[in-house]
């Protein structure tokens, strides 16, 4: 078997796998986690790489035994319960995810977050600062991406430009959180009428309980960028409670902040993409995992939330 060190070798940072299984049984074999599916005349066993996978999500018709769990709480492997799809999470400890257990997780993140956090006007500083970010890495993604280019999505077209422009010019006027959460909203929804506009679906419209394909993929491509929120505070010690943005509302919030830094880059125009190509969800997932790898998301939520907590000067923050 695996010693512990060994399970946990790669950085959660640097983790390339998320899994979603359905209609299968999670089990530990000499020394490794398989999920088995049962065909007509046959069983069949599949490795799961557990030292290089961050996020689990068990959909319909899954099973999980005691000595997979903590096989993978060993390797730092978080795991949700939800529905078909993906969505919705339906079942899992600390707010959002069923997280290992660890008493020697980093306690200078949390530190960090918390010597900001109770006072409202540094809070909303962050707030603004978290969608700073998010709107650099989605210009950056997009001047990077030739296969969004080849799709339409350019930096140069005037409709993202002046969507971008705005958003920007709106963080800074913002005098408060619920502001800023309606200029997040307006983002949405101009990248949404872009997103249609370039992959000729004209009459979308944002949906959750939809079951058209650009509406499903959206929900479980967000869903993805959740996971690694998630595995990214888990990692660093930071509660799902301390939120700079949507924590009025949910508990977990600051899994959703996180994962807004990537959502718009890569799940909302591959989710139009993959729609309108007619492709299968386990493509569009498979497309989303590719393109968090290719564009370090992970990186990427890890370095925002360390120098947010570590109080890194903003114009030091990152190097694009």
């Amino acid at each position: 078997m695996e010693q512990l060190t060994d399970l946990k070798a790669i950085l959660h940072s640097k983790r390339a796998n998320i899994y979603y299984l359905e209609k299968c049984r999670v089990m530990q074999k000499d020394g490794r986690v398989l999920y088995l599916t049962e065909a007509r005349e046959e069983k069949q066993y599949w490795n799961i790489p557990i030292a290089n996978t961050t996020v689990i999500l068990l959909g319909t018709g899954t099973s999980i035994t005691q000595a997979a769990i903590r096989m993978l709480a060993q390797a730092g492997v978080l795991i949700g319960f939800c529905g078909g799809g993906g969505t919705p999470l339906l079942m899992a400890n600390e707010i959002e995810w069923l997280s290992p257990q660890s008493e020697y997780r980093p306690t200078e993140y949390i530190q960090g977050w918390l010597s900001f956090w109770f006072d409202e006007q540094k809070r909303l500083s962050v707030a603004k600062q978290f969608q700073k970010d998010r709107l650099e890495y989605i210009q950056r993604v997009w001047a990077r991406d030739k296969d969004l280019q080849a799709e339409g999505f350019s930096l140069d077209d005037d409709d993202i430009g002046r969507a971008f422009a705005s958003f920007a010019a709106k963080i800074d006027q913002a005098a408060n959180v619920t502001q800023l959460l309606l200029s997040e909203a307006q983002l949405a929804r101009s990248l949404f009428k872009i997103a249609a506009a370039r992959t000729r679906m004209d009459d979308f419209v944002r949906d959750f309980d939809s079951v058209d394909d650009a509406n499903a993929f959206l929900n479980h491509g967000n869903y993805l960028a959740y996971g690694l929120a998630a595995s990214t505070l888990w990692v660093l010690g930071i509660p799902h409670g301390f939120a700079v943005m949507h924590g009025k509302t949910r508990r977990g919030a600051l899994v959703f902040d996180v994962a807004d830094l990537v959502k718009d880059a890569l799940i909302l125009p591959w989710a139009f993409v993959c729609a309108r190509e007619k492709m299968t969800e386990q493509e569009f997932r498979q497309q989303c995992l590719q393109k968090f790898t290719q564009h370090k998301a992970l990186d990427f939520m890890f370095d925002v939330v360390k120098s947010t907590s570590c109080q890194v000067p903003i114009d030091h923050r990152f190097s694009f």
